[in-house]
């Protein structure tokens, strides 16, 4: 099992939900989150002051998957999520050891 971590645009979340939807993927959870990478935030004017806002909303993605959806999962958050601009965010992959559904004691793939 393997699990992918996403960090992508806000407005980008719909089309990635959906495009994994399309290729059999059931779950996912989602956060709100902040960061900043090579954009390095940006200048905003507030009632005549500015100001720098470091922190860039993102949101993360979290998907446990078995290992041969591994490589359809990566193209289609790779391709729903990219804008071509700076700050589209990043995908990570790490190995699962072991996975319980909670409720019913399965383990492994049965419970994702």
């Amino acid at each position: 099992m393997k699990k992918i971590e996403a960090i992508i645009k806000p407005f980008k979340l719909d089309e990635v939900k959906n495009s994994l939807s399309q290729i059999g993927i059931q779950g996912l959870t989602v956060y709100e989150a902040k960061g900043f990478g090579r954009q390095k935030g940006h200048t905003e004017l507030y009632r005549g002051a500015e100001y720098v806002v470091d922190f860039l909303p993102k949101v993360k993605i979290e998907i446990i998957i078995d290992d041969n959806l591994l490589e359809a999962a990566l193209e289609c958050i790779e391709q729903s999520a990219k804008t071509g601009r700076i700050g589209d965010g990043k995908i990570f992959v790490s190995s699962i050891d072991q996975a319980i559904r909670i409720r019913t004691g399965e383990k492994g793939n049965d419970a994702i």
